[in-house]
């Protein structure tokens, strides 16, 4: 990692230094694992308290701090520290891998695809019949894009990604490893005299631009017509998305949490790691649903829900209050 000056990365933050002007930073570190010649930050003042016993030389704090640097260290003071701390990390960020050339040998790209300016291919790919990579894309080892599928300009697909048939990715999407685009919803009827028999799943995936899929997690096609993320929406690893969802633009999924098929998230939802939504529900624009909550009723807008099943936040803490002192009682 490269070496930047105190005032260097506050040209970036544009925000107030306070203290020791003259530190020469190495690279950023949490609070309690920094030494002298890296910056942190403070994101809250609950921590605050744990700025005497760091190490670190400098944080970015938020202008409301009520704490001093102290001898030889440096505070950078900005409006938002955890926005800050974003921006400081993309300075210090080593490179991506390399490629030593744009397509390895050992891909196999079909005669049909059409591959844009600058799209990288790596190690053991293969991208089947009518696929569209735009411009500068980035095949990592070992993705698979299948027939007819596209992916917009300057995504990244990382090693053992797969797009299955059909599925359109956006612009400036990035699919973690192993993450998986257009798997056969879960779809199965019982039959008296063929046990399960599966619901062919015709439909497909529709990613918007921006969207960030982490590692092992899966959209499932759908059933019918399309399986839809709108821009800007994050997935975080292990999360399930079920056959025929639909996400608003900049939802957020923590870990391990799952919707059921012909789920619809507004605008801007968050559900929080290892939540789970059942199948033909809606979340409201900018809803917030708890981790561990299993929400069995749909979710008017700005609401919060904890729980399970999920009820509204006041009305959960409520209830757990009440449970706490009853155990207490008995």
């Amino acid at each position: 990692m490269t070496s930047h000056s105190i005032k260097e990365i506050n040209q970036i933050l544009k925000g107030i230094i306070i203290g020791n002007d003259s530190l020469i930073i190495n690279s950023p570190e949490q609070l309690e694992l920094a030494t002298g010649d890296q910056i942190s930050f403070i994101g809250h003042k609950k921590y605050e308290k744990f700025w005497a016993a760091s190490n670190a030389g400098a944080a970015i704090v938020n202008n409301d701090i009520s704490i001093e640097p102290g001898e030889g260290r440096a505070f950078i003071k900005v409006d938002n520290a955890d926005l800050a701390m974003s921006q400081v990390l993309e300075m210090f960020a080593p490179p991506a891998p390399e490629f030593d050339e744009a397509v390895h040998p050992s891909a196999i790209i079909h005669k049909t695809a059409t591959i844009g300016s600058g799209t990288r291919v790596g190690a053991n790919c293969y991208v089947g019949p009518k696929v569209t990579l735009g411009s500068n894309v980035t095949l990592y080892p070992n993705v698979t894009v299948l027939d007819e599928s596209t992916i917009g300009d300057n995504s990244i697909l990382w090693p053992g990604a797969v797009v299955r048939e059909r599925c359109q990715i956006g612009s400036d999407c990035i699919l973690h490893p192993n993450s998986t685009i257009g798997a056969d919803g879960f779809g199965f009827r019982p039959d008296p005299k063929g046990g399960l028999v599966k619901i062919p799943q015709i439909g497909t995936v529709i990613l918007g631009n921006g969207v960030e899929i982490g590692a092992n997690s899966s959209v499932d096609r759908g059933k019918f017509s399309a399986t839809v993320l709108g821009d800007g929406c994050k997935i975080d690893n292990l999360v399930q998305i079920g056959h025929n969802s639909r996400l608003g633009r900049f939802c957020i999924m923590a870990g391990n949490s799952g919707l059921a098929g012909s789920v619809t998230l507004g605008d801007g939802v968050m559900v929080g790691g290892s939540a789970s939504i059942k199948d033909h529900l809606t979340i409201g624009d900018g809803a917030i649903v708890g981790a561990g909550s299993g929400v069995a009723a749909d979710v008017a807008a700005g609401t919060v829900v904890l729980g399970y099943p999920a009820v509204e936040a006041r009305s959960a803490l409520k209830q757990w209050a009440v449970l706490k002192r009853l155990a207490k009682e008995s």
